[in-house]
């Protein structure tokens, strides 16, 4: 019965530093770039290529991105919704990083300098 409730709260211990450790791994932040797609990158990332992004998530299944010049990097943007209309802007996002996913909390056009 002892050996049961031990072995119970290690389970349990584990599981929490599990959950903890997932959630550090989430990242809020600020991410600024071009609204692309996930198929293209970078190269569709300008608005003369605008139409290709709307085509490619339309008709061929790609997903909104957004391409960080920073970095480099093609970040998923979760919910898509919010970056239709936005296909080749320059944006600033507001969200949480999961991975290469940025669950979107705001969408705004950046401020041309």
């Amino acid at each position: 019965m002892i050996f049961q409730r031990v072995m119970l709260c290690t389970a349990a211990l584990v599981f929490v530093g599990s959950m903890t450790l997932a959630q550090e791994m989430r990242k809020t932040g600020t991410w600024s770039g071009v609204i692309t797609n996930d198929m293209c990158g970078s190269k569709d990332a300008s608005a003369d290529k605008a139409e290709c992004t709307r085509t490619c998530v339309k008709e061929h299944g790609a997903k909104y991105a957004l391409y960080n010049p920073a970095d480099k990097k093609v970040y998923v943007l979760d919910p898509q919704d919010k970056a239709e209309g936005h296909e080749g802007h320059n944006v600033t996002i507001k969200g949480t990083l999961d991975g290469n996913t940025i669950h979107v909390d705001s969408l705004t056009m950046a401020k041309k300098s």
